[in-house]
């Protein structure tokens, strides 16, 4: 092979790559392969009326020995006939670097306003306390003592599952 063409071929590798890094994560409907693959999408097909629905579940173990399980769905007609704009604070509030990774350790067992300080992002109490703010007003902390937090458990999953839904 010519070195032009060794580049070529070298090029082409690297966007064969490139283009599979960058496909959606999505998961195409089961061939056939492994009929347990999609089980909660086939009981969804049966269940759900048109035009769809959406459905998201998950059975969370925490460090702290906290065990949740969570199902949620709801009616893709419902949903596309809300306003939306009422979700804005909610969304808004998880719009933030330290927000999320407050939300990250209290899942991990850190729950007291100084364990939260600790967080590299946060810089000073009154941070800390705008962000905890911001958070229990959207309903994704709760206060359960004297400056110690938790997410609430009917949040736990959604949160989760919002997270793994923005991973590249």
């Amino acid at each position: 092979m010519t070195q032009p063409d060794e580049l070529a071929a070298r090029l082409t590798r690297v966007e064969q790559r490139l283009d599979a890094l960058e496909a959606p994560r999505v998961r195409p409907a089961p061939a056939g392969d492994d009929p347990d693959q999609f089980w909660a999408l086939r009981q969804l097909r049966e269940l759900a009326a048109e035009p769809g629905a959406v459905l998201f579940t998950g059975l969370v173990d925490l460090p702290g020995g906290e065990h949740y399980e969570w199902q949620q769905g709801a009616p893709v007609e419902g949903l596309l006939e809300w306003d939306w704009a009422e979700q804005a604070p909610a969304l808004a509030a998880l719009a933030h670097p330290a927000r999320v990774r407050i939300l990250r350790e209290v899942l991990r067992g850190a729950g007291s306003a100084a364990e939260l300080q600790a967080i590299d992002a946060i810089e000073s109490t009154g941070q800390l306390y705008h962000h905890v703010r911001q958070l229990t007003a959207a309903g994704w902390l709760r206060t359960t003592g004297r400056a110690r937090y938790t997410v609430p458990p009917e949040r736990i999953v959604p949160l989760l599952v919002i997270m793994a839904c923005v991973q590249r």
